[in-house]
């Protein structure tokens, strides 16, 4: 019997990680999540940002955001140090698994240049992240082998425990939060099931994933896991963004992944997912009470709060992302290219690279 791929391990351990974090920011590191909430209702800019990972986890967070009616700016990390001004005074919530990463490290000084105040969320408290917020929430878990699973669940329930502690509280969902969890790592082993049974996995195949709402971070997630564990391209966008315009490139053959909310436009997903099968893909469905009819894989979720989805809609894609892995014959534990952290903005290759001496 051929042993578990580390990949696999850090995804089976996710549920207890998750209960681990959902108990700590409901005791030792609540007054942290307090004084932050607090930080964030004051503020009257607030800021978003992370890389890799971390920013697919932000997506999911600004949408508990703005269904609270608190409006917030959403920045990838590259994009908010070279292209952006960061208001003057905002609060700046950056996500970072290590807080290491060279464009979280760059950030601290334009925050501090501007006077924004930073509320740091990472899994490391003796990162430079840490060490320099205003407020740091670090959430207690061990750091993946490799590709971010645990990482990214934890600090996604940190960081949407404090979207909604600025708007309508954490406490009155994480009670639900917790059975979901347990109800969660109950179906692990029926989607794994169900992957090693069914034919939606195949090596070489073109990926598509389509979201709305919070679970648009749980699709964007999926591109990075194909990209990273299977080595393969995929393309990830709102199911909506889809419909205008790029489902012409639908064949035979391809297949898609589509995560359907517990409430918002379900029969008009279900009917996107019907038209795509007709045209000769192949899907598979994620969420509450999906009709099992209604796609090549179905994987059923257990009941969340509501708008909560999100924070475990990406564990059967994690599943699905190895056990592609191991179809393929490519190695998920190991990354040829890119460094766990990366500290350098120059080329990627782990050294910098060349400028010419006329370059501006």
């Amino acid at each position: 019997m051929t042993a578990p791929t580390r990949f696999l391990q850090d995804i089976t351990r996710q549920p207890a990680e998750i209960q681990r974090t959902i108990d700590y920011l409901l005791g030792p590191g609540q007054d942290a999540l307090q004084r932050a909430s607090a930080l964030t209702r004051s503020a009257r800019d607030v800021v978003i940002t992370g890389i890799g990972a971390s920013w697919n986890a932000a997506l999911g967070v600004g949408t508990l955001f703005d269904l609270g009616a608190r409006p917030v700016y959403m920045r990838e990390a590259g994009e908010l140090l070279h292209f952006t001004a960061i208001p003057r005074g905002a609060v700046m919530i950056t996500i970072s698994r290590t807080g290491r990463s060279i464009e979280i490290v760059q950030l601290l000084a334009k925050a501090e240049a501007v006077g924004a105040t930073i509320i740091g969320i990472t899994n490391c408290a003796d990162s430079p992240l840490a060490q320099e917020s205003a407020v740091a929430i670090v959430v207690p878990a061990m750091l993946d082998h490799a590709i971010s699973v645990n990482a990214y669940s934890t600090l996604l329930i940190a960081a949407s425990a404090l979207a909604n502690s600025a708007t309508t509280g954490f406490a009155s969902v994480a009670t639900s939060l917790l059975h979901t969890i347990g109800e969660t790592e109950k179906r692990l082993e029926v989607w794994q099931e169900q992957l090693e049974e069914s034919n939606w996995l195949a090596d070489g195949a073109p990926y598509y994933f389509l979201a709305r709402g919070g679970s648009v971070g749980s699709c964007h997630e999926a591109r990075l896991l194909w990209e990273e564990g299977v080595k393969m391209p995929a393309t990830a966008m709102s199911t909506s963004n889809f419909r205008h315009g790029p489902q012409e490139i639908v064949r035979h053959g391809m297949r898609f992944c589509m995560w359907i909310d517990q409430a918002q436009m379900r029969d008009q997903d279900l009917s996107v997912a019907h038209d795509l099968r007709e045209l000769g893909a192949s899907v598979m469905l994620i969420g509450e009470n999906v009709p099992r009819n209604a796609g090549d894989l179905v994987c059923q979720l257990p009941t969340s709060p509501s708008h909560w989805q999100f924070v475990i809609d990406v564990l059967p894609v994690q599943l699905a992302a190895e056990r592609l892995s191991r179809l393929a014959g490519v190695d998920c534990d190991s990354l040829r290219i890119c460094s766990y952290v990366v500290e350098d903005e120059h080329g990627l290759l782990g050294k910098k690279a060349k400028v010419s001496p006329n370059a501006d």
